[in-house]
């Protein structure tokens, strides 16, 4: 069984609708064609379950006496990164007044789409430039006829904490991208290998990722391509050195952590790893991250049991229990109340999905 199959959010049932018309050669990629959201030729439920996946939206015909109109959505989800496919078939106009709590990569595999972003810049994305969205934004997109695109969806929260360990420090402001990508740029190379990794990933029933395997590194693979590459707020801070002692000593500690997490990590331990007394690797994390380093120990700790149940797949005899203790806790009552609190679910909620 594969890991993809079993999508978080996207609900991947097929709905009762007309037959398709034929998909054109470009059509689906590949790695996609199987995991089909949606199909539909009206335009109130094309916009209906696009607001499902992205956000609430409006959907018009560029010209609405056009034939032809028949909109489809494929996609798959890793833990918190999604690769979507949307093709309207004809010229349209797509509206969303906010999106949501998430970033996308919008990719036109053929045709334009000429973009309206919230920051009031209006541009043409198309096979070699891309549109780069931050949550909360507002957005209009006007599709010429035959111009699908992939996105990819990145949830917020997923790379607030990426960049916040790369960077070593809480993030006084939301990350804010760029909304132009230049794909055709030669540092655009890593992020168009990172994008095929994925798609073969994808592709490849006996890959690591269909068997719930390497999820995590394929999706910092591309947090990191799109952080260093895409201009936004943040970029400067992770492309200068920093002359933060604090900032430094958090990094090289976090990094120690993440090597260590399974065992058991003191905080003698942790200040020896980075040359510091217990007192000012104490500080550094209050001032850098706001919380002790036991609190950040805890909260990665909650992070990994998250990812492995969301990974684990049915007869590999993973249970609750056994992962808690894995990472360290002991007394399931009490981590039962920490995972809830963090996520919003119990642990064999995660699991059962």
């Amino acid at each position: 069984m594969s890991r993809l199959s079993r999508l978080r959010s996207i609900d991947i049932r097929r709905t009762r609708g007309p037959v398709r018309r034929k998909v054109r050669s470009r059509g689906v990629p590949p790695a996609l064609a199987e995991h089909e959201i949606f199909y539909s030729e009206e335009l109130w439920e094309a916009a209906f379950m696009v607001g499902k996946v992205l956000s609430a939206a409006t959907l018009d015909l560029r010209r609405p006496e056009e034939p032809g109109f028949a909109a489809s959505l494929f996609g798959v989800q890793l833990r918190d990164i999604s690769l979507l496919y949307l093709d309207l078939t004809v010229a349209a106009t797509l509206d969303i007044p906010a999106l949501g709590p998430y970033f996308t990569v919008c990719m036109p595999t053929n045709g334009r789409v000429v973009c309206e972003h919230g920051s009031g810049i209006a541009f043409e994305a198309n096979t070699v430039r891309a549109l780069v969205t931050s949550p909360g934004t507002a957005l209009t997109m006007h599709f010429d006829h035959d111009s699908p695109i992939l996105v990819l969806r990145i949830e917020e929260q997923a790379l607030l904490a990426y960049l916040t360990r790369l960077l070593g420090r809480r993030l006084p402001h939301p990350i804010s991208f760029a909304p132009e990508f230049d794909l055709a740029a030669e540092p655009a190379m890593r992020w168009n290998t990172a994008v095929q990794l994925l798609h073969a990933e994808v592709f490849y029933p006996d890959s690591l990722v269909q068997h719930g395997h390497g999820i995590g590194a394929v999706e910092e693979l591309l947090m990191s391509s799109l952080l260093y590459l895409q201009p936004s707020n943040y970029h400067a801070d992770l492309t200068r050195p920093t002359n933060s002692t604090g900032r430094r000593v958090v990094r090289e500690a976090a990094e120690y952590i993440e090597a260590h997490l399974g065992e058991r990590i003191s905080m003698a331990t942790l200040a020896g790893s980075v040359h510091m007394s217990v007192r000012s690797i104490q500080q550094a994390f209050r001032d850098e991250l706001g919380m002790s380093p036991v609190a950040y120990i805890r909260e990665r700790r909650l992070n990994r049991i998250r990812d492995e149940l969301t990974d684990a797949m049915p007869g590999d005899g993973v249970t609750v229990t056994a992962v808690a203790q894995r990472w360290g806790f002991q007394h399931l009552g009490s981590f039962s109340v920490e995972y809830r609190k963090r996520w919003g679910e119990s642990p064999s909620e995660t699991l059962r999905r």
